[in-house]
């Protein structure tokens, strides 16, 4: 079994809170972990800084590419933050995420 955290970041608490709803509720993912952070980034040729929210989205491997449609139909960015970073959890946890999501 391969499992995947995705990395994602929106632009508030509200939409991060929404999209792991709508993909914990599709059962394409077991959890979600949401940061209040501070971004800085190109953007239209300066520097800029914003506060943001990053998701940590914890799924099966195969359940990434649903779960990466599903956030751009309903995410305000233009260009989305979505990374993946296959993980090894201990038996148990994972186990345990396999579990909430088949």
């Amino acid at each position: 079994m391969v499992y995947s955290f995705l990395y994602v970041t929106a632009a508030d608490e509200e939409e991060a809170k929404n999209i792991s709803k709508l993909l914990l509720e599709k059962k394409l993912i077991a959890c979600a972990n949401i940061f209040p952070i501070k971004s800085m980034y190109w953007w239209k040729g300066k520097i800029t800084e914003e506060s943001e929210v990053v998701l940590i989205l914890k799924t099966l491997m195969e359940k990434v590419a649903a779960v990466k449609s599903e956030i751009e139909k309903i995410h305000s960015y233009k260009i989305t933050c979505i990374t993946e970073i296959k993980v090894e959890p201990n038996e148990k946890y994972g186990r345990w995420l396999k579990e909430q999501i088949e």
